[in-house]
This record gives structure tokens, C-alpha cells and sequence, in this order.
């Protein structure tokens, strides 16, 4: 199936963001990005070979190209959290009004897909998936009843998930709760992630979780939507557990997250559960072991967590470590690989690092995401890849003269191409970029570089939206 394009929708989408945000672009080249967004995906199509060229498999690139992918205008923050085999990027950024909007990359320009929105004033988008649907959450103009701050944004308002397609923003359906969220795509319509129900849940703690998402007081369960308009189905807990979260899926209907309790397992950002597992396409659920650690409630983001499948059923996440010496609890985590023959693996991180985490992979089972210095809200992330297992740090393969240091890669396509988030210490400020690998070699690189001080305001808006 094509895309097709609303002209209307996409004009009153444009001329409400012109007005909002005093941009001068004209309403036409709103539509022409569009457009081409519609001819990218056309000529890749659905579930068919990637239309870029898939990187060789034999070492990482020596360097890297970073383009600074911007903000909305007036915006100090954005964040590019998936591009698709197509070059397509979706994310967030903010604007004059601070508040969080959910946009898309076409040709390197930004564009807001926010308004007119589900009417609350966050929202972002974290999956594009078949047909050009967009996927995420977004707040409602309603008030949460029972205050529970799903998504991050202290507003009290309720948090939805979302798909987005020619120039509309639809609710998907819940399970009878008041929140949810869309995490994951696939090239089949299919969407993965959480929906509340209305089970008033007693083990659910009295106080935000350490990630500052919370009171919950409703269970919440995994979740595909699609492929078909209206079609749900849900996602089952392991034997024993409450809750669950769906974070990835491939193309063949397989989906991970994690599954646990309502005193364990809490939303994004810094999403943490006591199991990492894995849902055939069957519905059956799998406990995909750890890395010998014990739940902490007081660490953000420790915990068991599958975020990524690909097609060769590999898997990519997060697992706490044995407690250090002198310890009976863990207090950090590391990314790890696994394989059903292998089982889970670890990751590593980089030389005197703590913490670290695979957040997405890409067909060819390379992974990207982050090392930390010390366990979240208060470490100091580096972007990173593993391939073949060695972990390397990206800000020592981009050009030397980089402005960005880049903080935390999100995800990668099949052309090596990776999205994230970095810090550019001039300004002060957290973009998106898009690092394009240079085929043999480029400039100088960077090479080794001191992790930047961030600010305290750059600290808050990363817990608001790191790991996302």
C-alpha cells in the first residue's frame, strides 16, 4: 500500500505551527517535505529491502560524519530517537514554549508533528512504521484522575499513545486505564508498548519511582496495536508478575520488554522491570535470564529490561550486575546481547565506566546506546556501539572539529546510519544529530576527549527524556 497525502491536513497542520511559532517557512515547503518523506518510503516500501546500502559487517567505520539535526525555532533541546531504513528520524524537541513536541527529519528539516496534537502540550515520537505512520505518546487535554505523571511531564494530564499519519494524530485504545505509550515499530503496521487497565493495584508504591514517573496506581500491561485500524491485542506478564512493557519488534511479530510488579517495573525515561523478556508471535512469553544482579529500587533504570529485537531474533538491553564487594544489592547495569543459543551476554563498558546500556540494533545485529560514569539521573553519558562485542566510543570517530559531544546513541539502521542526542558545550544545549559513517575513513578523528560538565538545567531536561 502507498502513501497518500492529505493536502489539507498537512496545510493546517503547517500554517498552525507558522503561527505558533513565528517560522517563516512557507506553508508550501511543509507539504513538499512531506512529500518526499512519501516518495522515500514508496521506493523502499514495506517490509522490502532497505533502499540504503547495508554497511559490511567486518569492523566499525573509522569515522563518522555528525550533522547537528537542530531544534524547533526558539527550542534548546530536541532528541532524534529512530530513523528507519529509508533515512526517515523521528523524536522531540521543544520550542519557544518549552514544552516537548513530537517531529519528523525530511531532508535535514525539521518538522512539527505535534499540532493539532490529542490537545495536551507534550508529546514525541519514538517509531515510524509502515506506510508512514509515526508513533509515540502525547498528552490529552485531560487530567489524569489519579495524578500518576506516565510520561515524564509534571502537567497531570493524561498520557496517550499515539500513530500519526498524513497530517492526523490519533489516540490508540487502551485497556480501560488512563495512560499508555507506543515504543517500537515494525514494517508490518504493527506497534509495540504499554497500556493501562483499571486494576487499582495494592503493591504499587506510595511515592514517585526513582525516575520521577509516578505515583502509579493502575497495573499496566504490553501491548501491539495494528496492523489493521482499531486491532489490539494483549501481551501477557510472566507467571507470577502483574505488569508488563512491550519496547521492541521485529518483522516477524516477536516483541521484548520487561515484566514484573507495580513496586518493580515503572515507564520511561530510565524504564526499569524486574524480568527482560521475550513474546513469540504466538503470545508466549519467555524469561530472558539476567546478568546475576538484584532489583534496587532507589538506582533509576536497574533492572532487567529487553529494548530491541531484530529479525535474526537477537536482542539487545539492559540487565543489573552482581552487587560490588561488601554489597547485598546492585547498583548498576550494563547492556547486554542475546542470542537463544547463547543466551544473555555481556556488554561491557567503556574503561572506568559503571553502567552502560544497548537501547537499539539494527538488522545486522550491530547495537548502540550509552556508558555511563555512575548510575542514573546523576552519570555522565558517552555514545556508543558494540559490533561483534567491542564497544566503541562514538565521540572518537567523528572529525575533530565536531561541535556536538554526543551523549546517547538511540538507534541505528542498516546503512550504520545512528540517531541520539548530544551536548554542545558553546551554547549550552542538548541536540538531536545524525551520525553517517565514512566509507574507508575521513578526517582527523576526535580520538579520546574529556566528558563535559553538563549543567544542571541540561541534567534536568536528560531525565525528562534519556532512554526515552
Amino acid at each position: 500500500m502507498k502513501l497518500s497525502i492529505s493536502k489539507t491536513n498537512l496545510s493546517g497542520l503547517q500554517e498552525q505551527r507558522n503561527m505558533k511559532s513565528g517560522l517563516v517557512l512557507p506553508v508550501l515547503l511543509g507539504g513538499l517535505l512531506f512529500a518526499l518523506a512519501a516518495l522515500i518510503l514508496n521506493c523502499g516500501g514495506a517490509g522490502g529491502d532497505p533502499p540504503l546500502p547495508r554497511q559490511a559487517h567486518a569492523s566499525p567505520p573509522s569515522s563518522y560524519s555528525v550533522t547537528d539535526l537542530g531544534t524547533l525555532p526558539g527550542g534548546t533541546f530536541s532528541s532524534a530517537g529512530y530513523i528507519n531504513n529509508n533515512g526517515l528520524i523521528v523524536g522531540s524537541s521543544n520550542d519557544v514554549d518549552g514544552n516537548s513536541h513530537a517531529v519528523m527529519w525530511v531532508g535535514g528539516q525539521i518538522v512539527d508533528i505535534s499540532t493539532p496534537g490529542l490537545g495536551g502540550p507534550n508529546s514525541g515520537a519514538v517509531a515510524i512504521g509502515a506506510n508512514g505512520q509515526a508513533g509515540g505518546f502525547a498528552e490529552s487535554s485531560d487530567s489524569d484522575p489519579n495524578s500518576e505523571n506516565f510520561c515524564g511531564f509534571p502537567t497531570g494530564l493524561k498520557c496517550l499513545p499515539f500513530v500519526w499519519q498524513k497530517g492526523a494524530m490519533t489516540a490508540l485504545p487502551l485497556l480501560g486505564g488512563n495512560n499508555g505509550e507506543v515504543n517500537l515499530s515494525n514494517t508490518q503496521g504493527e506497534m509495540v508498548g504499554a497500556a493501562e487497565n483499571g486494576t487499582k493495584d495494592p503493591q504499587c508504591l506510595s511515592t514517585p519511582y526513582p525516575n520521577g514517573v509516578g505515583p502509579q496506581v493502575l497495573d499496566f500491561e504490553a501491548v501491539i496495536w495494528g496492523p489493521n485500524v482499531g486491532q489490539m491485542r494483549q501481551l501477557n506478564p510472566l507467571s507470577g508478575d502483574t505488569m508488563a512493557e512491550g519496547f521492541g519488534i521485529n518483522n516477524k511479530g516477536q516483541a521484548v520488554g520487561t515484566s514484573g510488579s507495580c513496586a518493580d517495573t515503572y515507564p520511561a525515561p530510565f524504564a526499569a522491570g524486574a524480568h527482560a523478556v521475550l513474546w513469540d508471535a504466538d503470545g508466549s512469553v519467555h524469561d530472558l535470564g539476567n546478568l546475576g544482579g538484584t532489583l534496587n529500587p532507589d538506582v533509576a533504570g536497574l533492572g532487567n529490561i529487553a529494548f530491541a529485537i531484530n529479525d535474526r531474533g537477537q536482542v539487545t538491553g539492559c540487565s543489573s550486575v552482581a552487587p560490588t564487594s561488601g554489597s547485598s544489592v546492585s547498583t548498576a547495569f550494563h547492556g547486554f546481547f542475546w542470542t537463544q543459543k547463547t543466551g544473555m551476554h555481556d556488554l561491557g563498558t567503556l574503561p572506568g565506566d559503571v553502567v552502560s546500556c544497548g537501547l537499539n540494533m539494527n538488522g545486522l545485529g550491530d547495537v548502540v546506546g550509552a556508558s555511563l560514569d555512575a548510575p542514573p539521573p546523576t552519570g555522565n553519558p558517552k555514545a556508543v556501539m558494540w559490533q561483534n562485542g567491542q564497544i566503541t566510543d562514538l565521540n572518537t570517530v567523528v572529525p575533530a572539529d565536531t561541535t556536538l559531544y554526543l551523549l546517547t546513541a538511540f538507534d541505528i539502521n542498516n546503512a550504520g546510519q545512528i540517531v541520539g542526542i548530544g551536548f554542545d558545550p558553546v551554547s549550552n544545549e542538548v541536540h538531536a544529530f545524525l551520525a553517517n559513517p565514512i566509507p574507508g575513513g575521513g578526517p582527523a578523528a576526535r580520538g579520546a576527549s574529556k566528558r563535559p560538565k553538563l549543567p544542571d538545567g541540561v541534567r534536568h531536561l536528560l531525565q525528562q527524556h534519556e532512554l526515552h
